[in-house]
C-alpha cells in the first residue's frame, strides 16, 4: 500500500501555465485517468482519447471522491470543494505531476527502454535475467508482467499509462531495484506514456508490418518509434540493429551515444551463429564464443542486443556472457515443450505479425533433425486486416501443414477472418491447408497429425491465458492444452 499525500498547492508549485480554479487546499492522496478507479482524495485527469473523452466522466469521478480535476475544457457546473486545474496539455501535466507525486522515481533508477516490432519482450526479459545473474537488483516492465526482483505483477498493456508507470517505478525504488528493462510500444510513444521519463539507454530491435490500424501506414509507424530515440538525452546510449533497413534512420537525430549491433553487417557489436539446433545455439559475440539454451536466428539478435546494452551500460564482457549462457526464453516466446514418448516438439510463440511468423518458421526450417512443421495460427479480430493474407502466404510456404483457427476474434466474424487469411495462400499449396475455427480442436488435430520428429507450432497467442470472443474473455492457454495432450500420451505408453 503506497501512502503518499501532497497538498495541492505544493504539488502544483512548480507547474507552469496552470489555471487553478476554486479550492486549492485539498490533500491529494492518489492519481488516476480512469474514472472507474477513482478513490476519495484522488486527482483525476480528463484525457481526450481516441475512443473516449475523459471530460465525459468528470462528474462520475467527483461522485466517487475526486477532489481535483486536471482538464482542458471547464464544465458548466463547478463543485465548490473541487479544485479544477485547467491546461491545454493534460497529458503533459499528468507527466509532470505524476513524476513529482511519486518523488521522481525514474531519476533513482537505471532504465533501459526497448522498442521495435518484434523482440521487445525477450530482450527486456534477457536484460532482467542477466542483471540478476550478475548480482544486481533488477526489474522489468513488459507485455507479460512487471517484475521487481522475485515479485511478479500481471499486466495488460505493453507500456502502462504514466501514473501506473511512475507508481511501479516508485515501488521499485522502495524495493531496492537498481536496473530496469522496459518495453516501449509505438502506441505509448504516440500517446505520451513515456513523457518526462529519463532513460539511461534505448534499444531498437527491428520494424515490420504491425499496428497499421492505429498508425495508418508504415511511415507514421516508423516515425512513432523514432520519436523515442529523438527524445533520449545526451547522457544515454542509443543502440540499434543495423541489419534492419531502418536501424540507421532510428538514430539519425538522437543526442544519445550511438552504437549498432548486427549478425550480417559490420557493427561495433558483431554476432555470429556457429551452430543452431532445437535445444540451443553456439554463438560468437565480438570474437568470444558461448553456448545458450535459446535457439533461432531472431533470438541470436535478442541476445546480441542484451549483450551490447550491458556493455554500453558499463558491465564486464565476461560477466555478461556467463549470465547470458544460462538465460531462459520469456514465456510464450519460442517456448519449447516435448513429448518424450512420441518425440514431438511443441513451440509456443507470440508471433502475430508477418515478419515475426516468417522469422519463427524460417528459424525452425534451419534447425537440424526436424520432421514436418505443423503450424496452427489465426489473426486477432478488430485489428490490422492487411496482414492476414500475408501471414497465410508465409505459413503456407514455410510449413508442411497449416491449420487456420481463431486467435482472439473479438467482435469480428471468425469465419471472415479465416477466409481473409486463406486468401493469401497460393493455390498450389491449398492441399496442406485445414481450417478449424475452434482453437482447442485445431491444437488436438495438429497433435493427431504429428509423428516422431515433427514440430507443432502454436503461433499468435504466446503467453496469453485467455481468448476473447465477442466481448467475453474466457480462460484459454495454448501451452496447457498441448502439454495435457502430451502427458496423456506419455501415460498411455508407460
Amino acid at each position: 500500500m503506497i501512502d503518499i499525500k501532497w497538498k495541492i498547492q505544493d504539488l502544483l508549485s512548480e507547474m507552469s501555465d496552470n489555471s487553478i480554479l476554486q479550492a486549492n487546499h485539498q490533500i491529494i492522496k492518489g492519481m488516476t485517468l480512469d474514472s472507474r478507479a477513482v478513490q476519495p482524495g484522488d486527482m483525476f485527469f480528463a484525457i481526450k482519447g481516441t475512443v473516449s473523452d475523459g471530460h465525459d466522466f468528470i462528474e462520475q469521478a467527483i461522485a466517487k471522491g475526486a477532489t481535483a480535476i486536471v482538464l482542458e475544457d471547464l464544465p458548466r457546473q463547478l463543485h465548490p470543494e473541487v479544485a479544477y486545474i485547467r491546461h491545454r496539455d493534460v497529458v503533459g501535466q499528468m507527466a509532470s505531476l505524476a513524476k513529482k507525486f511519486f518523488d521522481n522515481p525514474a531519476n533513482k533508477l537505471k532504465l533501459i527502454g526497448i522498442t521495435g516490432t518484434n523482440g521487445k519482450t525477450t530482450t527486456a526479459r534477457l536484460l532482467y535475467q542477466t542483471w540478476r545473474a550478475m548480482g544486481y537488483p533488477a526489474g522489468v516492465i513488459s507485455t507479460i508482467d512487471v517484475r521487481m526482483g522475485d515479485r511478479i505483477i500481471p499486466t495488460t498493456l505493453t507500456t502502462p499509462d504514466l501514473i501506473t508507470l511512475n507508481r511501479w517505478l516508485y515501488e521499485m525504488v522502495e524495493y531496492g531495484i537498481e536496473w530496469v528493462a522496459m518495453e516501449v510500444s509505438s502506441h505509448a510513444i504516440e500517446q505520451g506514456r513515456v513523457r518526462e521519463i529519463p532513460f539511461t539507454g534505448g534499444i531498437f530491435t527491428n520494424i515490420s508490418h504491425d499496428h497499421l490500424d492505429y498508425h495508418g501506414d508504415m511511415k507514421h509507424y516508423i516515425q512513432a518509434k523514432k520519436k523515442f530515440f529523438d527524445g533520449l538525452p545526451a547522457s544515454a546510449f542509443a543502440l540499434a540493429n543495423i541489419d534492419d533497413p531502418r536501424g540507421k534512420i532510428m538514430l539519425q537525430n538522437t543526442r544519445a551515444k550511438k552504437a549498432f549491433y548486427a549478425l550480417a553487417q559490420p557493427a561495433s557489436f558483431k554476432g555470429k551463429i556457429i551452430s543452431m539446433e532445437i535445444g540451443g545455439m553456439e554463438l560468437e559475440f565480438n570474437g568470444v564464443r558461448f553456448v545458450t539454451p535459446l535457439t533461432a536466428r531472431f533470438n541470436a539478435y535478442n541476445l546480441l542486443a542484451c549483450y551490447a546494452g550491458c556493455i554500453l551500460s558499463g558491465f564486464e564482457e565476461a560477466e555478461v556472457l556467463r549470465a547470458l549462457s544460462v538465460a531462459r526464453p520469456a514465456e510464450g516466446r519460442l517456448e519449447l515443450i516435448r513429448s518424450h514418448s512420441r518425440h514431438i516438439t511443441g513451440i509456443i510463440d507470440y508471433a502475430h505479425t508477418p515478419d515475426a511468423l516468417a522469422k519463427l518458421l524460417e528459424s525452425i526450417q534451419q534447425l537440424t533433425n526436424v520432421g514436418k512443421v505443423i503450424t496452427v495460427f489465426g489473426c486477432g479480430g478488430d485489428r490490422d486486416r492487411d496482414k492476414r493474407p500475408k501471414m497465410g502466404h508465409i505459413a503456407s510456404l514455410l510449413s508442411d501443414i497449416v491449420i487456420l483457427t481463431s486467435d482472439n476474434p473479438r467482435t469480428e466474424d471468425p469465419d471472415r477472418i479465416l477466409r481473409q487469411i486463406a486468401a493469401g495462400i497460393p493455390q498450389d499449396t491449398k492441399a496442406k491447408l485445414l481450417t478449424i475455427e475452434q482453437r482447442k480442436e485445431a491444437i488436438k488435430t495438429a497433435w493427431m497429425l504429428a509423428s516422431e520428429g515433427d514440430v507443432i507450432v502454436l503461433a499468435g497467442k504466446g503467453h496469453e491465458k485467455y481468448q476473447i470472443i465477442g466481448d467475453t474473455k474466457t480462460p484459454f492457454d495454448d501451452k496447457e492444452i498441448l502439454e495435457t495432450l502430451m502427458k496423456e500420451s506419455d501415460k498411455k505408453i508407460e
